[in-house]
């Protein structure tokens, strides 16, 4: 099976996410590191009060439940792009793994390059570990 190692570092966090779908349904182990250094595109103040509004919603037993931590934003967005209430969706679901930072066993990997990712925007921006952090998540990172 083929594997895919992606760093996350300065990319778009949406770009990234389909792009780690569209690989995941195809048959591939989709790895994603640096998941806090990855960036979403915006007013920083709108995108933390779109985070917000997201987490306080619903009751707090019953959900939905919107995960905090970087690493987990980061699959939830791979996983709205992904059919996960069909089979083949659960699947490639299962074949993305999102890390903070690279942990040792992966870091003699090379990270798979993709030119769609490589593009820097120079618009404002908030990484998702300083979001997370403004909406409550504790610093493991």
């Amino acid at each position: 099976m083929d594997e895919v190692f992606i760093d996350a570092m300065n990319k778009v966090a949406g770009r990234l996410a389909s792009l780690a779908a569209k690989e995941s349904l195809k048959g591939k182990r989709v790895y994603i590191f640096n998941a806090e250094k990855a960036i979403i595109t915006g007013n920083p103040k709108y995108i933390l009060e779109h985070y917000k509004d997201k987490i306080s919603r619903g009751d707090p037993y019953k959900g939905p439940f919107y995960p905090r931590p970087p690493d987990k934003m980061l699959r939830r967005m791979i996983r709205g792009m992904l059919p996960y209430k069909k089979p083949r969706g659960r699947e490639a679901y299962k074949r993305v793994k999102v890390f903070i930072s690279v942990p040792k066993e992966y870091s003699e990997k090379t990270f798979t390059k993709f030119e769609e990712l490589d593009r820097e925007p120079k618009t404002r921006r908030i990484t998702l570990g300083q979001l997370s952090l403004m909406t409550g998540a504790k610093k493991t990172w």
